[in-house]
């Protein structure tokens, strides 16, 4: 029976990536990629040439006997995603409970994951934090959203460029115009932007901007 690794990846800087994860992507049968162009980018930087399978989102049901049956076959298989740690807000869960289920030993790398410089950066409690990752879309929203203004703990979000400026907004209304607030844009990149600040102010600040883009981590201090 083969062994599935779990491989964070840079989440923006390259140079982010251990040299143990470097060794065993080399030495591994298979890679599992979420986007399979971004990883070969990452693999063609580093000169290693192994196949890619997707895993994604889209595929992942329907993919997971195979990929199971795949590291059955004595294959060693790297699973990674376009950026950070696989599971964290990115397919890998099903994957690796059914490596569970199946006996399939499976080996977990330390590495890159955006909420951690993000809240160590913030200047907020960070001994005890409530990480919830992206909002729900629609279903749900509001009700999450007021949970959330009960939580006493440090409150981490994930947000797309497509809907900061919404989540802003909301949070404003729900948490109140003066609650301190961090977002962090493009974390290990060229354009890397830490905001700190209330509410009202982070929100008017992307508000102004012609164009927001880049991935967004939020950081809000828990219930006042």
């Amino acid at each position: 029976m083969g062994k599935l690794f779990v491989i964070p990846t840079p989440i923006g800087n390259l140079e982010d990536i251990t040299l143990r994860s470097l060794r065993i992507l080399r030495e591994v049968d298979t890679i599992l990629a979420e986007d399979t162009r971004v990883t070969k980018k990452l693999l063609d930087h580093y000169t290693i040439h192994k196949p890619v399978l997707a895993y994604h989102q889209y595929n992942e049901h329907q993919q997971l006997n195979n990929y199971i049956d795949l590291i059955h076959r004595q294959q060693s298989v790297a699973l990674v995603s376009d950026a950070g740690t696989p599971a964290i807000s990115d397919p890998g869960f099903l994957l690796i409970r059914a490596c569970i289920q199946n006996n399939i030993e499976i080996e977990c790398l330390p590495g890159a994951t955006a909420f951690v410089p993000a809240l160590v950066n913030s200047g907020f409690p960070s001994d005890k934090f409530y990480f919830y990752g992206f909002l729900p879309h629609k279903k749900g929203r509001t009700t999450t959203i007021q949970k959330l203004t009960k939580i006493k703990e440090t409150i981490i979000l994930y947000e797309s460029p497509f809907r900061l400026i919404k989540t802003l907004e909301e949070l404003k209304t729900a948490f109140g115009e003066e609650h301190p607030v961090c977002v962090c844009r493009e974390l290990t990149k060229i354009y890397e932007e830490t905001l700190r600040g209330t509410l009202s102010e982070v929100s008017t600040y992307f508000s102004s901007k012609n164009s927001v883009k880049g991935e967004f981590v939020i950081i809000l201090q828990g219930k006042l």
